[in-house]
């Protein structure tokens, strides 16, 4: 149970990254669009308009991060789902005591209706997360629904944003009569969370770095950029920034000495440190790390060749980042950014910052102390950072790998990348071992059915920077910036080699359908799993094997994984376009 409670909030963190992408380029126009760049108000107003609905931007994201398969009928009930919910609420909301006094009724109206719209706007990102969790489990629950037949149009992923729907008017009423309790709190920890000021600020920073270990370091994200604080009906620091609140910018200036100094540091620490003969074949690696993080603020790819090796340096530069926080903020340096806190986003929004020089002093200091703590830990404890471990055993998986020519960068045509991504399926026992297969911004993030098969050594051949075990049957393993396309390649690769018994006949096959099944334990017979997909009838062609059943089906529609045999634990169903499903169980 708590693997299962722990693993759906690894969830909501990966899914809450898909609405977050978004910013950046709401950042970009809404900047490029102010007078003091290119003053072109048409720009400036569709950057604003991405900022205003960001509520229903993450009811979007969310549902479809948390659908299986990341399907976008989950988009659309969370769409469905946050209207419901939104304008539901608005209607059931009470104004304060004396808020319509003295007004005509014209006035009062208009009053009443600004206030509720206010009250449910700085509620908007929470209940757009809300709505998308909704819908996510909706989907996964209901998208193979099958209804009687005079109801049978609206079975399947039609259902979804019905259910979705329903369960959103449960919210909005819940909302509408309880607001001011929810609103008051969103108040009072914005109170207690800027009442701490720089222990506040420390802590903040500590956790951020802390909590990259399980990815819930999003979460965290959420709730200071978009929920703390309100300026003119803007809430959270990275909101209020762009809206242009002096104040407003604590929670992230001190990311940038961090990302944009001490990081590349470290990589020049780890480089020099690394054994002259092995410097420029690793060089390219440091490099790469080290502007990705000065350029865009993205780190995981650097922390992640430390972070195990050197749990005392990583807390180390856990703590270093809530001193920057701190720091920056006495300083009174107030910076912002729409996507991290790298060099671009530190020029687009240097005219709307608050003593943004102050950073170069700041950061001098944080290059030379990440310089310095770094090469002595390093050669200190003799740490098998790249370019200073053992080369794999001869004969290993993973050296193996690396003689394939398989790793990051090998290889240029289509022949060249299929092999790259058999080698990665591979790493990480083969397709029948994938229960689940998502990505963030900078990790594949995966439910497996057997987590002994992965060979760790070799997926750090291909180019891992790191493996992390959340629970018993998930791990999420560190490539960098690429892992959204990496994950999009290993799910078409599944697609069209999808692993089965036998192979299943393309759909324009003439040849008669077989019904084929392994024997060995475990393994379903196809009378045992006719009742869940849907009848004998519904079955053009069936095979199975340990851990696995795939069939093609007259009418996907007619299929119900919770009619197979108890004890079956679907963990993961799964359709294809020629109607072919692939059900993973225990």
């Amino acid at each position: 149970m708590q693997n299962r409670a722990f693993a759906a909030v690894q969830q909501l963190g990966r899914s809450l990254m898909l609405p977050i992408a978004v910013l950046p380029v709401a950042g970009l126009l809404l900047r490029l669009g102010q007078p003091d760049l290119l003053d072109i108000a048409f720009i400036s107003a569709a950057g604003d308009a991405v900022f205003a609905n960001l509520g229903l931007i993450f009811a979007i994201g969310v549902g479809i991060g948390f659908a299986r398969d990341n399907h976008g009928a989950a988009g659309l009930a969370g769409l469905v789902a946050y209207l419901i919910a939104t304008n539901s609420a608005q209607v059931l909301i009470a104004p304060p005591p004396g808020l319509l006094d003295g007004l005509d009724p014209d006035a009062a109206a208009t009053a009443l209706a600004e206030y509720r719209e206010g009250a449910v706007a700085k509620l908007g990102v929470p209940i757009g997360i809300l709505c998308g969790i909704i819908a996510g489990i909706m989907f996964n629950r209901y998208s193979t629904i099958k209804l009687p037949d005079f109801l049978a149009f609206f079975g399947g992923r039609r259902f979804v944003p019905i259910a979705a729907g329903a369960v959103a008017l449960v919210l909005g009423a819940l909302v509408g009569e309880f607001s001011h309790y929810a609103v008051a709190g969103i108040d009072g920890l914005s109170l207690a969370i800027v009442g701490a000021g720089e222990f506040g600020l420390f802590i903040y920073g500590l956790l951020n770095r802390l909590l990259i270990v399980t990815g819930l370091h999003h979460i965290l994200n959420n709730v200071a950029w978009f929920v703390v604080g309100d300026f003119d009906g803007a809430t959270g620091d990275l909101r209020r920034f762009f809206a242009g609140d002096p104040t407003a910018g604590a929670f992230m200036a001190g990311f940038f000495p961090v990302m944009m100094f001490g990081m590349p540091a470290a990589c020049l620490a780890m480089y020099r440190a690394a054994a002259p003969e092995r410097r420029k074949q690793v060089g390219g690696l440091y490099l790469s790390m080290g502007l990705t993080s000065a350029l865009t603020g993205i780190t995981e790819p650097i922390e992640f060749t430390f972070i195990f090796l050197a749990p005392l340096l990583f807390l180390v530069h856990a703590v270093l980042t809530g001193v920057s926080m701190v720091v920056m903020d006495v300083l009174n340096v107030k910076l912002g950014f729409g996507f991290s806190a790298g060099l671009i986003d530190y020029l687009l929004n240097y005219g709307i910052a608050t003593n943004p020089l102050m950073l170069i002093p700041v950061g001098a200091v944080y290059f030379v102390i990440y310089y310095a703590a770094f090469s002595f830990v390093i050669r200190r404890f003799d740490l098998a950072v790249p370019g200073r471990e053992k080369n794999p055993p001869e004969g290993s998986a993973a050296a193996a790998a690396t003689a394939a020519g398989s790793g990051p960068g090998a290889g240029a045509g289509a022949g060249a990348a299929a092999d790259r991504v058999g080698a990665w399926l591979r790493a990480l026992g083969g397709a029948q071992n994938l229960a689940q297969l998502g990505a963030c911004a900078t990790r594949l993030r995966l439910v497996l059915v057997d987590p002994k098969a992965v060979d760790e050594a070799a997926l750090k051949a291909l180019g891992a920077h790191g493996v992390i075990r959340p629970t018993a049957d998930t791990m999420q393993v560190i490539v960098g910036p690429t892992a959204e396309l990496l994950a999009n390649d290993l799910s078409a690769h599944i697609a069209l080699n999808p692993p089965a018994a036998a192979p299943i006949p393309s759909a324009n096959s003439s040849a008669a359908p077989e019904v084929r099944s392994d024997t060995g334990p475990g393994v379903l017979a196809r009378g045992d799993c006719l009742a869940a997909l849907g009848g004998g009838d519904n079955v053009m062609d069936f095979a199975a094997v340990p851990g696995r059943i795939v069939a093609r089906l007259v009418d996907p529609g007619a299929l119900n994984a919770a009619k197979l045999p108890a004890g079956s634990n679907v963990r993961h169903v799964h359709i294809t376009d020629d109607k072919v499903a692939h059900i993973l169980i225990a």
